[in-house]
């Protein structure tokens, strides 16, 4: 006669230990996610809400700490050479293909190396706008719809170039653009 043991059982102490360590993850890898969502910079546009108040900084608007480092080394990168422009008035794609192209306007600069590339990037993108698929992409801020739709009732005496900014924007040498002439201080 075969007798057969019942398979034994695992004590009641060693399943309710497994069953709170299975809680315990649950609950560190779901929280932790949410930490980790709240203090990430993966919430750009949130954080930049946070800045809502704007300033008489002299620039366009007031830049969160982690991207300062990054328009201070675009503007002692670019701006040395011509009035360093807003991000907001060409299309990030533009920005991108500036950064990687030797070849600037006809005359030939060394590109940054990364980290300081990597730190101008994340300044340019997430201060620039996107381009709309249909568009062709502006590299003159002649032609960007951002420049246009940043000066709606502006009317051009001549096609507008880099160093025509300062015409209404007297500060535009020292990165201020809120400064406006007085010609154009009250206007619409």
């Amino acid at each position: 006669m075969n007798h057969k043991t019942p398979p034994k059982r695992r004590s009641r102490g060693l399943r309710g230990l497994y069953s709170a360590l299975l809680v315990l993850i649950i609950v560190c890898c779901t929280g932790g996610g949410w930490v980790a969502a709240q203090t990430s910079g993966s919430n750009i546009p949130a954080r930049i809400a946070q800045v809502s108040a704007i300033e008489d900084n002299g620039t366009v608007d007031r830049i969160p700490e982690p991207y300062q480092l990054g328009q201070q080394l675009y503007l002692e990168n670019c701006a040395t050479c011509h009035i360093g422009l807003p991000p907001q008035v060409l299309p990030t794609e533009t920005w991108r293909r500036l950064l990687q192209d030797p070849q600037h306007y006809g005359q030939t600069i060394k590109l940054l190396v990364d980290p300081p590339r990597l730190l101008v990037w994340n300044y340019l993108q997430t201060f620039s706008r996107p381009q709309a698929k249909d568009e062709e992409l502006a590299y003159r801020v002649a032609s960007s719809r951002y420049f246009k739709a940043l000066h709606p009732k502006v009317k051009m005496s001549q096609p507008a170039n880099i160093s025509s900014c300062v015409t209404c924007h007297p500060g535009a040498s020292k990165y201020n653009f809120r400064k406006l002439t007085t010609e154009w201080e009250n206007s619409p």
